[in-house]
């Protein structure tokens, strides 16, 4: 949402509640908030003392804490509204979905020419009760959401895929840190009520595809149980749960299915039976979708562009500035004359940030005097997660990284061949497999590293 819809939405809020529209001084402290200004400096731009712009403001978040369902305030106005913005396209969505359904019933009547059977009125509450009762959810393993960054764009996109798209099989990839389990907690506790059964998996490196499909088997039976008291009940093959529910299941950190020192998405020996569920549940008829989180991706799902496919990729790019921004306030820097210089070098990435924020807060220096020009520091904890990443590249990959990390422009493909030490054919494939783990990025035919990245490649050589 930009300014004029978060203001717009604001209005519409405090129209409903009170029967006024905001008033100037309420829309100069929404307008000041989301712009990252203090209540001193609305104070002085609407010409008034700062004690009448902080009871304004106490005024507004209180009204809008009870009109959102939650406790709103300055630090975290832009990510409230953005939430509640969210949650009225998912009830709109459900909305259109339950005229659909009526709007097929009318027209089921009106050819039959016979009216609905009042009679079934019970038996339709009891069908209800039943409906309610089948709304299972196993999330112990997911994490709890703590700040949540605007990713206003990522999460219209993802629930538009799921909700109205009905897509199967969703890929959400990125460079560690970036935010991606974030979204994924934000967007499950957004839309779970759309679906019967939602459940949570971590793969671990001791995940075996048959202990998974187990695992989602034994959920599914076990909950049916709980629904209905069928004698002799038989465990049924997983694609019919899918089938026979609206299911969401979320897998988190699919990397672990693959294997280090080969190019991205090559599946270990042990895991490859995953290569199999994954096409049937792309080919096979279901209603259900399941979204693999990772730094990585199958390769068979990358292969698909085709958008009338079931199959969807969205890679997680960083934060904008004004969300970058509310990290840098977290650590007391956002005030810093080169804070938009900073987000750049650490390309809006919420751990990144955090972790350089938290090293010039410890150190008790300035940002210009421990960040001069385009400096970029890598503290210790920062680069145990890059090593993570990078200790899974192929010695090929590890060449070219070696290769772009030199080069202060980007470099095409003509100008890597001719170090005359890597075949066209492997250079080709080390490229495709880097930018599928999100470590390079690609301009035309040309190809540069991330600051972060190049500096820390230069410091590995």
């Amino acid at each position: 949402m930009n300014l004029k819809e978060m203001l717009n939405s604001a209005d519409r809020i405090v129209f409903e509640k009170t029967g006024q529209h905001l008033d100037d001084l309420q829309e100069a402290v929404l307008k000041g908030t989301l712009r990252h200004e203090t209540y001193k400096h609305v104070a002085k731009d609407f010409d008034c003392s700062e004690s009448r712009v902080r009871n304004a403001a106490s005024e507004l978040w209180q009204l809008l804490s009870e009109e959102l369902g939650e406790d709103v305030s300055k630090s975290n106005l832009r990510s409230a509204m953005e939430r509640f913005q969210l949650s009225l396209f998912s009830k709109n969505f459900a909305l259109q979905q339950d005229c659909i359904q009526i709007s097929c019933c009318v027209n089921s009547y009106g050819e039959a020419r016979q009216p609905p059977d009042i009679s079934n009125s019970h038996n339709d509450e009891k069908s209800n009760s039943k409906q309610a009762k089948t709304l299972h959810q196993d999330l112990s393993e997911m994490p709890e959401l703590g700040n949540f960054f605007d990713r206003t764009s990522s999460l219209h996109t993802l629930t538009t895929w799921i909700l109205q798209q009905r897509s199967r099989l969703i890929t959400l990839i990125g460079i560690s840190g970036i935010g991606k389990t974030s979204l994924a907690v934000q967007l499950v506790q957004q839309i779970k009520h759309e679906f019967e059964y939602v459940i949570w998996c971590n793969i671990d490196a001791s995940h075996t595809p048959d202990e998974f499909e187990h695992q989602l088997i034994e959920f599914f039976s076990e909950s049916e149980k709980q629904d209905s008291s069928p004698t002799n009940q038989k465990h049924l093959p997983l694609i019919k749960y899918l089938q026979n529910h609206r299911c969401l299941i979320v897998l988190d950190d699919v990397q672990n299915l693959f294997c280090s020192g080969e190019l991205a998405g090559k599946y270990k020996p042990e895991s490859e039976a995953y290569r199999s569920l994954f096409k049937q549940i792309e080919k096979l008829s279901h209603q259900s979708c399941f979204l693999l989180i990772g730094w990585e991706q199958p390769r068979e799902v990358t292969q698909v562009k085709n958008q009338n496919t079931p199959i969807r990729t969205l890679q997680l790019k960083g934060l904008d500035i004004a969300a970058a921004g509310e990290i840098l306030r977290d650590y007391g820097l956002a005030e810093i004359d080169n804070s938009e210089s900073l987000i750049h070098r650490y390309q809006g990435n919420p751990l990144w940030l955090k972790s350089v924020a938290t090293l010039i807060q410890e150190l008790g220096g300035g940002v210009t005097e421990l960040l001069p020009n385009d400096t970029i520091l890598l503290p210790e904890d920062l680069k145990d997660v890059l090593q993570q990443q990078f200790d899974r590249l192929s010695e090929l990959e590890k060449q070219v990284i070696s290769l772009v990390a030199k080069e202060n422009q980007p470099i095409d493909r003509a100008k890597l061949l001719e170090n005359n030490t890597i075949p066209l054919s492997d250079l080709v494939n080390a490229l495709q497999s880097l930018s599928r783990r999100c470590l390079i990025e690609q301009q035309g035919s040309s190809y540069t590293l991330p600051p972060v990245l190049k500096q820390y490649a230069i410091a590995s050589m």
